[in-house]
Parts: structure tokens; sequence; C-alpha cells
């Protein structure tokens, strides 16, 4: 029998030692894959579960008290295989490393060749993944979990290893692990940042990798002077240096300008900052998702993607998306687009702003996210 059909119920009431999570990136891929190291642990309390992860967003499950292992998995060097000799020789003695670990079980969530070639690599019995890996990946793996649904939030379809390896009645759980030395952290820079480390503010964050995903920082700032003037919270831009030009750009159209944190975290603190924020704006980005596994109440500007597959999960969230007809298209340059950036455009600071009274008002951690269509023509 071809073992990469065999039935999910063979692996029910298999008890594994030494389990293999692979979720490199991103950061918010990551976010997502985190209940199912809940479920894993809960299932196989005993067992030495490692995760594979990318250097650039390792410091998120560091440390995490579910995790036995973080093991580094640095793209960078390693994209260097066939051109460098020392990156060469350093992959293959990483893939020694992994086989050493003697894994009985890996769970392959990124669905890449290079993923599925990695789950292989290690050489353990069973080799979970998606039939739809993209890249052929799917080649790699002793069992595959039938394909997805598009309206299937990537949170859940993460979670289908659950049905396959007997623990689908665990629940859902995110687990950030904010220690408490980073909160104190997060209070000082706030008290730094905003005057008072109790001030109650609303957590901006202008930045998305896509273009297209982007509110103007014009109407950021229309936000955040209406925030500063019409209610008790400050605002608070947040975001990494790659923010750092639109944070200037929204302060430049501001008098006074609001406070900002740009660059001037950590992914660790940042987490500890959000998990104070009274509400969080923000766009389909990776802070979004911290936040809604924070359980924060979320304004979220969606614009050329899917709510059902990567909007905010299972949290207190407002989401703002304009009523078009080619919503979603997941273009990702405005140059693509042929109708002027209409799922951003259409979206107004009034909609916004009152988005963001409502939920400081009434946001309740752990309530479902909802959708207000904006229609087309407002400004």
């Amino acid at each position: 029998m071809d073992t990469s059909r065999r039935e999910s119920s063979d692996l029910t009431q298999r008890e594994f030692e030494r389990i293999l999570l692979v979720k490199p990136s991103s950061l918010g891929d990551v976010v997502h894959a985190l209940p199912v190291l809940h479920g894993l642990r809960v299932r196989y309390p005993k067992a030495q579960i490692s995760w594979l992860v990318g250097s650039d967003f390792r410091a998120i499950i560091d440390g995490h008290p579910e995790l036995d292992e973080v093991i580094d998995f640095d793209r960078r060097r390693y994209g260097a295989i066939g051109r460098s000799a020392g990156a060469t020789g350093s992959f293959v003695a990483f893939l020694g490393e992994l086989r050493r670990r003697r894994f009985d079980l890996v769970i392959d969530l990124q669905g890449l060749f290079r993923s599925g070639f990695l789950a292989r690599a290690t050489g353990a019995g069973v080799r979970l993944g998606f039939a739809s890996a993209r890249e052929m990946g799917w080649m790699f793996y002793t069992h595959r979990i039938p394909g997805r649904r598009e309206d299937v939030h990537a949170v859940e379809h993460n979670y289908r290893v659950a049905e396959i390896l007997g623990f689908g009645d665990v629940p859902l759980q995110f687990d950030l692990a904010v220690t408490d030395a980073e909160r104190v952290r997060a209070g000082e820079l706030l008290r730094d940042a905003l005057g008072e480390a109790d001030q109650p503010f609303v957590a901006l964050l202008p930045g998305a990798r896509w273009e297209t995903k982007r509110w103007a920082p014009a109407r950021f700032a229309a936000l955040a002077g209406r925030l500063a003037e019409q209610t008790g919270y400050r605002p608070l831009i947040l975001g990494g240096g790659a923010e750092t030009a639109i944070s200037a750009e929204i302060a430049a159209q501001c008098d006074p300008p609001p406070a900002s944190l740009v660059g001037g975290t950590s992914l660790r603190e940042l987490v500890a900052i959000l998990e104070q924020a009274s509400v969080v704006v923000c766009h389909d980005s990776a802070p979004m998702h911290l936040a809604a596994a924070l359980g924060r109440p979320l304004v979220c500007i969606l614009g050329p993607t899917s709510a059902k597959r990567t909007g905010p999960y299972g949290v207190a969230a407002t989401i703002l998306q304009a009523d078009l007809p080619c919503v979603p298209c997941y273009l990702r340059k405005l140059s693509q687009c042929r109708h002027d950036h209409g799922c951003m455009t259409d979206i107004d600071v009034e909609s916004v702003l009152d988005a963001v009274i409502q939920a400081a008002a009434t946001g309740e951690p752990g309530s479902k996210a909802h959708k207000v269509p904006i229609r087309p023509g407002r400004c």
C-alpha cells in the first residue's frame, strides 16, 4: 500500500516521543501554528517537542513553556547553497543534526518543497503534511491531510492535524508566553513614550509587507489627530524599522506629532506593549495576528485579502473592508491594481474612528470578529 495514502486512523492511537514541528515563517504564520503546539503538548505530555523556525522569527517562541527546543533555520545563509562551499557544508551538517535527533513524528505546516525536504531529511517514520503543499512538497510525506477549502481560516486549516493525531477535542489556544520581565520593560517603554505607563492608548500599526494592504499615511495622521482631540486615548504608532518612513510621514502631518515607538522595540517588547493596548488598529499584518493571539480589541483595515482566510481569528475585532467585486484580489503592488486602490481609499477616517471608539467601549477579548462593509465612493 502506498504509504503516502495511509488512512488518518493509523495515527490516532499512536504514541510519539520525539516530535518536530516545521513552520519556519512568516511571523503571522508562526502565530497561526501556536494552537497546534498546545494540542501536541496536551496529547503527548511527555514527548520532546521541537520547532524548526526561521532565524528572524524564533524570538516569538523562544522559551515557550510548552516547547522543549527551538531549531534555528538560517534561510539567508542556506540560500547560498551551491554557490558557497561554507553554506553548503553548513547545510549538510544541519541535515545531519536533524537526523541525529531521531524524530519519530514530523509535522510540516509550511507546505513547500523546502520544508517537505527538511521533513524527509529527518528520517522520521511518520511525516505529516498537507496534500495541497506547493512545489510538490507533498511527495515527502508519509501521511497527507486532504486539501483545504477557500473559506477555512489558516488557524483552522493548520489544526486539521489534530484530527489525524487524535487531539481534535483539545480547544484551540494561543499562548505568546509574555513574561513578567517583558511586561515591566513594556511599562518602561510606554512611560517614555506617553509620559506615564498606565495612560490608555490606541496602538496604530501603519505597516504591512504588501503596499496594497496599506491605508494612506495621511489618513492615519488624521485618525491620530481625531483620537487625541475627541477621546481619552493617546495614539501610539508602533512597528519595526521598516515602518520608519511611514511613521515620519504620519508625524509630519500632525501637530503635535503622535507618540511613536517605531523601530524602538524588540519583537518580544512589541508583543508586551500590544498586550496593554486599549485597541489595536492595523492592516492584515503580523502585528494583527499578534494582537489577535493576545485577545486585544482590534480594528482591522482590510484591503486585497480575505478575512475568512487570514483575518483576525476569534477575538473582538471590527473588520473594515470595501464592498467591491474585485475584493479579495491578492495583488501585492499598486501598479497591478486597475481600480485606483479602491479597497483602501474607500475606507474613510470617520469609519475607522467610530470603530475604534466602539471597540474601546465594548470590545471583549474572545468574542468573534465581525465585518463592516464600506460602500464604494466614500472619502
